[in-house]
C-alpha cells in the first residue's frame, strides 16, 4: 500500500470521552442505521481499510488509537483528509467489535439517484440476518452482479456487521435500499425468483444474461409481489434430503450458475 501524498495530515489528539465527536462516531460504530442520519459510513480493521483504498476512495477521516499511530502513522495517515488520534482504551470503547481494531476509517455514504437499467443485479427481499446479507454482497461481486437492490424490510446494507460480512464487496457495487417492488420495472431485465419446492432445477436452465436475482426472506422466501413479476423461477437440486438452503448458500450457486452460463 502506498501514499497518496508525502504529507501527512497533522493528527488531532482526542483525550476525553465526551467530545463530542467522540460521540458521533460512536454511534456510527455501533448503530446499525446511524449512517443513514449522519451520511458517513464507518470501517473498522486493516482489512475493510485496505478495500476502501484499493476502490480508490479517500477517506473523510482517519481514526487511530495512539499506539499504533506511533508505529504506523506514516503509512497510513496520507491517505486520509483528516485524523484523529485517541488513546488505547478510549478506542476500545469507541469501537464495536469484541476485540476492537486499531484503526479505522470514516467514508462518506454513496449516494445514487435510482436503479440503473440493464446491469446484472441482486434483490434483497426482506434478508434480515446481516451475516447472510454481507455472504450476498461478496457473492454478487464475485460473480459479476454489478448492483444490489434492497426492498424494505432488509438488514442496513452500511451497517457495521453487514460491512465485516462483506470483507469489502460494498466498494465495488452499486448498492440502493428502501427500495420497492414497483422501482424494479425500470431494470429491464428478466427477474428469476428461487423456491425449495417448486420450479425449473437450475441445473438444466439456460438462465439469461444480464438478469435480475430475487433472493428472499430467510423463513418466509420471495414474497407474492416479485413472484408475481418473475420471468422464471427455479429450485436448487438437493440430493441430500435437507428441506431448504440458507438464503446466502442459496445466492452463491444462483449467482454462480448465471455467470458461468454468461462466461
Amino acid at each position: 500500500m502506498q501514499p497518496v501524498t508525502s504529507l501527512t495530515p497533522e493528527p488531532v489528539l482526542i483525550t476525553s470521552r465526551d467530545n463530542p465527536q467522540l460521540k458521533e462516531l460512536r454511534r456510527l460504530s455501533q448503530d446499525s442505521t446511524a449512517y443513514r442520519k449522519q451520511g458517513r459510513v464507518w470501517l473498522e480493521g486493516d482489512h475493510l481499510c485496505r478495500a476502501a483504498l484499493q476502490r480508490g476512495l479517500r477517506p473523510a477521516l482517519g481514526v487511530y488509537c495512539e499506539s499504533f499511530w506511533a508505529r504506523s502513522g506514516r503509512e497510513w495517515g496520507p491517505h486520509a483528509h483528516r485524523n484523529l488520534v485517541v488513546p488505547d482504551a478510549l478506542f476500545k470503547d469507541l469501537s464495536g467489535l469484541e476485540s476492537p481494531a486499531p484503526l479505522a476509517f470514516v467514508i462518506d455514504l454513496p449516494v445514487w439517484d435510482g436503479p440503473q437499467p440493464g446491469v446484472p443485479t441482486v434483490v434483497l427481499d426482506r434478508v434480515q440476518d446481516a451475516g447472510n446479507v454481507g455472504s450476498i454482497l461478496r457473492s454478487a461481486a464475485a460473480f459479476g452482479f454489478a448492483q444490489v437492490l434492497a426492498l424494505k424490510g432488509t438488514a442496513a446494507l452500511w451497517s457495521p456487521k453487514v460491512l465485516r460480512a462483506g470483507m469489502g464487496a460494498h466498494f465495488g457495487l452499486r448498492l440502493l435500499e428502501a427500495q420497492a417492488v414497483e422501482d424494479l420495472d425500470g431494470l429491464d431485465l428478466p427477474l428469476i425468483v428461487t423456491s425449495s419446492h417448486q420450479g425449473a432445477l437450475i441445473h438444466q436452465q439456460t438462465l439469461p444474461w444480464p438478469c435480475a436475482w430475487a433472493m428472499g426472506h430467510e423463513g418466509q422466501g420471495v414474497g407474492e409481489a416479485l413472484m408475481a413479476r418473475a420471468a422464471l423461477s427455479v429450485r436448487i437440486g438437493q440430493p441430500g434430503g435437507e428441506e431448504s438452503l440458507n438464503v446466502a448458500a442459496a445466492a452463491a450457486i444462483c449467482l454462480h450458475a448465471s455467470a458461468v452460463q454468461a462466461h
